[in-house]
Formats: structure tokens, sequence, C-alpha cells
């Protein structure tokens, strides 16, 4: 099939690779010129995976219209912040034929909304939507190596045809009609895991990085309640396989912040080494207002929040989370 890929991060053009092993012909939207330029003449994106060749069958270009032109499937790779701009330019393009995935994970800004919920709102009960989730590191992805997702669709049908164009070569692909399971376990895990970051980098042991792992699960699990989420969701892939991952993993953009943060770094030294968008920043910020919303209780989103945004300090965060009142384990 013609797969029109939006977005040349380092997930962007990963999936495009995978999609490209399948042998689909893949249009890469890249936003820079020069970046969409240099990329097509040298086959590499040298910013975000600079050790992997691009496939003969990937197409890169900064024109959005002229990759969208033709394209039978398309799947959007931008931030969550850019989402509902994305939307906007893709609006005259967009068909239920087509349907509209997504590759993207967080909420739409200052309104916490999950995205799936905005693109409904966009394109009307008729569109096929699809999210692409689950506990996967581009770079890995990239290499060819081993990896589990899941696709979250308001469609079977559609949800089960991405799978199926994903699936192969090491890389499964498991369908759900979870959306919202499957979106909150994909945004707030990039919060929890800048909580073991942060963790990491005050040298707090391992102890602590379980015990937030597994307290941090559970703030998923009650805010999923809330919202109507399938707890088995959350307890698959998109959920604990995504969290674990993430919180654990050093190619995590979002734990190698919270690490920095500990060891001393201000957030501008942070963000500039790691020199891509950190989901977990703007989701720290749209979680809260959720747990607000459905009256659920969040202490290390919470805490998370307030060090990144009321500069509250990280050691000290850590300490009243583990004195916080005794509570039954399930409560």
């Amino acid at each position: 099939m013609i797969v029109t890929v939006l977005g040349a991060g380092s997930w962007g053009t990963a999936l495009a690779m995978q999609l490209a092993r399948q042998g689909h012909e893949v249009r890469l939207w890249a936003r820079d010129p020069d970046q969409a330029r240099v990329m097509q003449d040298e086959r590499v994106n040298r910013r975000y995976l600079p050790d992997f060749e691009l496939a003969d069958n990937i197409t890169i270009d900064a024109d959005m219209d002229a990759c969208l032109d033709g394209a039978q499937r398309l799947l959007v790779v931008t931030p969550s912040h850019a989402f509902p701009e994305t939307l906007d330019r893709i609006a005259p393009h967009l068909t239920p034929e087509i349907g509209l995935a997504w590759a993207s994970k967080g909420f739409e800004p200052g309104s916490g909304r999950l995205l799936h919920v905005v693109a409904a709102e966009r394109f009307g009960p008729d569109m096929p939507l699809a999210l692409v989730t689950g506990p996967s590191f581009a770079r890995e992805v990239a290499a060819g190596l081993p990896t589990a997702v899941t696709v979250a669709s308001n469609s079977a049908d559609f949800g089960e045809a991405w799978a199926e164009l994903l699936h192969g070569s090491g890389f499964r692909a498991y369908y759900t009609a979870d959306l919202t399971g499957a979106e909150l376990g994909s945004a707030v895990k990039n919060v929890l895991a800048v909580a073991c970051g942060m963790s990491d980098g005050l040298g707090l042991g391992d102890n602590t990085r379980a015990a937030l792992i597994t307290r941090g699960l559970a703030e998923v699990m009650r805010l999923g309640a809330a919202m109507k989420a399938d707890p088995r969701t959350l307890m698959g892939l998109a959920g604990i396989g995504d969290l674990v991952l993430t919180c654990t993993g050093d190619l995590s953009r979002n734990r190698r912040l919270g690490l920095a943060l500990g060891q001393g770094k201000t957030m501008e030294q942070a963000q500039a080494e790691i020199g891509q968008v950190v989901e977990g920043i703007k989701t720290s910020q749209e979680t809260m207002r959720l747990a607000e919303r459905f009256g659920v209780e969040m202490p290390i989103t919470e805490q998370i929040h307030g060090i990144l945004f009321k500069g509250w300090n990280a050691r000290k965060g850590v300490r009243v989370l583990m004195e916080r009142d005794l509570k039954r384990e399930t409560e």
C-alpha cells in the first residue's frame, strides 16, 4: 500500500522503516525542508537515527500535500501538542477509506482530552481511528529488533488492518478496541518515567525505582477506572509494558530528563542535552488536569508536576511520597 507517515523524528522514521520492510511504499513527511532534502539524498536520518539506512521504498518530502496525495493509509507521528494543528492540515485529504492512525503519545494541550476524542470531534463518528502504541524504542525498531505493540481502534476492521500493515520481521502488533486505556497508558507512563529517572539521578536505589513503577501503575489504574478504561489494557503492552520500558530504559527521553534533574541540572540544560521533545513535561500538566476533573489521587504525578512547573525540590518530593499516611495497598 501507499502509506504516508507524518513526522520524521526518531519514532516516525522507525515506523516508516518498519512499514517499508513489509513492502509498502512509504512517504515520510519532514517539517524541515533542509532535513527532508538531506534525508532523501543521503538515505539516513542523521539527527535522530544516524546508524540506519533508509530503504529505497521510503520517499522523504517537506511538502505535506505531495505526501498525502494518493495515500491509502495515513500515520501521524508528530508530538501530541501538534496533533490538533496536524488534523487541520490533513482534513482536506482525509476520508473514511483512508482513516486516521497516529503514534503520538499525550493529551490535547490545555484541555487534557484524549487524542481520539479530539479526532472524533473533528472528523465525526464514521471516521476510522487507530493508535499505535506500546513498549517500543525507535532505535530498536529501526534495528529490526523484536518488538510488540498494541493497535487500538474504534473499528475492528481498521485496527486489524493496521496491525497487519505493521506486523512482520520480528515486529508483532496486537489489536484492542480500548482506545481510552491505550491512550492513558501511553501518555501517563512518560510522567512516571521522569519520576524514576529523577530517583536514579538522586541515587535512591533500585527499591525506590520499583516502588515508583508499582505505585505509578496504581495511579494509572485509578485514573483508568474513573475514565472507563479496560483494566486489561493497562496490564498489557500499552500499560505496564510501556511503563516498565520507559521507566528503566536509558533510551527513554523522559527517564533521561529525570536523571539530569536528579543530578542537579536545570530544565534548560537537560532539554538541550536530549535535543528532542520530552512528552512527559506537558503531559504532567494534562494528567493533573484529568486527575482533578475525575477526583483521582495521583501523588507521584502531582510531585513531578510540582517539580517541573512550581520549583518544588526533587529530593524532598521523594521524601513526601515515602512519608504519606499508611493505607491498604489495594485501596
